[in-house]
């Protein structure tokens, strides 16, 4: 094995296999060959598609490695461990000394990323919670124990304790707690409740994307059931999560055949059935600049008084108008 000058603090860095990691999964290979990274952080750069070898990407981080191949891990710049604190507001739902409950807007990132190192929810929590909040583990930070989409919108919980921080992600890991998303999709799904299951992964031809694969990917299961529909043009569902996958509800609901009006990602043309929907209802769902996906409810055992709280978001108001509108124009009502 060989690498090509002392790994950078970021930038590409280059190794080469020997003959005696021919057949090591590469995520392990890399995470030996750099000294530094953990093999969970090489599996991140992979996902993030930031591993290539001299035979094109790699996209999975049990490939096997060649003999004599060439692989190039470009490492994105650092994040600071802690983020800087910035004034954003944010819709409170409920606080105390161990977490937050908010509504998190559309269009708010969850977490400092590349591409996003300021102006996100963590940005904004940090200020909110002021130079007092001693944060979750060595760092002064919120704990994030879940996500939403940057463009999907609804209730969200933070953990300011370690405490909190540690059952929350177990009740999490365990789906022992509540959680009901919207959704408007297209067309009408068949039976009008049921469960679409299949399992998720990355999207091998397009790396951003998520997928329902054959294999390698991890167990999913979408509950829905329909509580409004618009003859067979369009939906309005409540999907709940058996699973927490990336993208899950996105992924399955267009795999079904009805994806979610709006989504940037999992639309990748026109929908047959928007052709029932006359203009300029038509275009005004085609144009939805986000994904039409509203975290609505979530409930949970408070993580120190054991009491059951539940908490609900209202639709925010562009998808409010959408939905009155497709209903004015749909039914004249």
């Amino acid at each position: 094995m060989t690498t090509h000058g002392a790994p950078p603090i970021s930038g590409p860095i280059r190794f080469t296999a020997g003959a005696e990691h021919a057949g090591q999964r590469v995520d392990r290979f890399i995470a030996d060959a750099s000294g530094t990274m953990s093999r969970s952080r090489i599996k991140t750069l992979i996902d993030d598609s930031r591993l290539r070898s001299d035979a094109g990407p790699v996209t999975q981080p049990a490939e096997a490695v060649r003999a004599g191949g060439v692989y190039t891990l470009d490492v994105p710049p650092p994040i600071p461990a802690t983020p800087r604190a910035q004034v954003i507001p944010l819709s409170i739902l409920y606080e105390d000394s161990d977490l937050i409950v908010l509504d998190k807007p559309a269009g708010l990132v969850v977490h400092p990323a590349p591409g996003n190192l300021d102006g996100t929810l963590v940005n904004a929590l940090l200020a909110h919670c002021g130079p007092g909040f001693t944060g979750i583990g060595a760092e002064r930070r919120p704990g994030i124990v879940h996500r939403l989409d940057k463009d999907t919108s609804g209730v969200m919980v933070v953990a300011k304790t370690q405490l909190a921080n540690d059952v929350l992600t177990a009740a999490f890991a365990a789906r022992d707690l509540d959680r009901a998303y919207v959704a408007l999709c297209w067309g009408l799904p068949s039976p009008l409740t049921g469960e679409i299951e299949g399992a998720i992964g990355r999207d091998k031809q397009d790396r951003k994307r998520m997928a329902v694969v054959g294999h390698g990917g991890k167990a999913a299961l979408t509950r829905y059931r329909t509580i409004r529909a618009w003859g067979t043009s369009l939906a309005l569902l409540e999907c709940r999560l058996a699973t927490g996958r990336t993208h899950q509800i996105r992924v399955h609901l267009s795999v079904n055949g009805h994806p979610v009006v709006g989504d940037p990602v999992y639309i990748r043309r026109v929908p047959a059935v928007a052709k029932t929907v006359e203009q300029p209802l038509r275009g005004q769902l085609l144009d939805f600049p986000r994904q039409a996906l509203h975290a609505a409810t979530l409930g949970f055992v408070h993580p120190r008084t054991g009491k059951p709280l539940s908490f609900s978001a209202a639709i925010p108001d562009d998808m409010e108008k959408l939905l009155r509108d497709v209903d004015f124009k749909m039914t004249g009502t």
